[in-house]
C-alpha cells in the first residue's frame, strides 16, 4: 500500500498563519481551476472524496492540508499533501481573484517546508499565461516540480508524447522538472507520479 493512501484530512486555512508550524515535509497540489486536481488527489490517496471539486469559489479559496501519519511516531506527521486554492477561476470578481493569487503566491515564495509542487496542466491546453505567471513565484526557489499532464486520455499516445516535450520546454526555467501524462479516470501516469511524491514526503521510509 501506498504511503499516501494513509493521508486524511487535517486543516483548512484561507489564510497562511492559520497553517502548522512548516515542521516536515509538503507536497503542494496547484493547477488552474477545472484542471483536474481533486480527482488527482482522490486517485493518488486511492480516496473518493479527500479533496473535494466544487464550482463553488468560497470552497476554492482554502488552503487544505491532508496529513499522512508516521508509522513510527504516534501522533506525528510524516508529512502533508497541500491542496492549494485553484487560480483563473472565471466567475469570481477581479479583486478576489487577485486576494487568492497572494495568498498562493505568499506560499510558494515563503513556505519552507514544500519539498515539492504538483502543477497540474490540461494537456489539451498546454502551458497557460497563469501557469507561466505561477512559474515565476516556484522558479527562484529551486524547489521540484512534477507537471501532471490531466486527462490525457483524452489524446492518443502519439500527442501525449509530444505535449510532454511541449511542457518540458515550456517550463524549462524551472530546471528540476518532471513531466508525466495523466488520467484519473484510467488511471494513466499513477504509479510514476506516486514514486515521485512518496520520494519528497519520505525517501527513507518503505510502507
Amino acid at each position: 500500500m501506498s504511503l499516501l493512501h494513509r493521508a486524511r484530512f487535517t486543516v483548512s486555512a484561507a489564510r497562511l498563519d492559520q497553517l502548522p508550524p512548516p515542521t516536515t515535509s509538503e507536497v503542494c497540489f496547484v493547477g488552474r481551476s477545472n484542471s483536474g486536481k481533486s480527482s488527482a488527489i482522490n486517485l493518488l490517496t486511492n480516496q473518493r472524496r479527500l479533496a473535494f471539486s466544487s464550482k463553488t469559489p468560497g470552497r476554492t479559496r482554502l488552503i487544505n492540508l491532508f496529513g499522512i501519519p508516521d508509522p513510527v511516531e504516534d501522533g506525528a506527521w510524516l508529512g502533508f499533501l497541500v491542496d492549494l486554492p485553484g487560480y483563473g477561476y472565471a466567475a469570481i470578481n477581479h479583486e478576489t481573484r487577485n486576494e487568492w493569487a497572494e495568498v498562493l503566491g505568499a506560499y510558494l515564495r515563503e513556505r519552507s517546508s514544500i519539498a515539492g509542487i504538483v502543477l497540474l496542466i490540461d494537456i489539451r491546453r498546454g502551458v497557460t499565461d497563469l501557469d507561466r505567471r505561477l512559474v515565476n513565484w516556484i522558479a527562484p526557489r529551486g524547489i521540484p516540480v512534477l507537471a501532471l499532464l490531466t486527462k490525457a486520455d483524452k489524446l492518443p499516445y502519439g500527442q501525449r508524447v509530444r505535449a510532454v516535450a511541449q511542457v518540458r520546454k515550456d517550463l524549462a526555467e524551472i530546471g528540476t522538472l518532471a513531466a508525466v501524462p495523466f488520467s484519473a479516470t484510467e488511471r494513466i501516469g499513477l504509479d510514476e507520479a506516486t514514486l515521485h511524491i512518496e520520494n519528497w514526503i519520505s525517501p527513507k521510509v518503505v510502507p
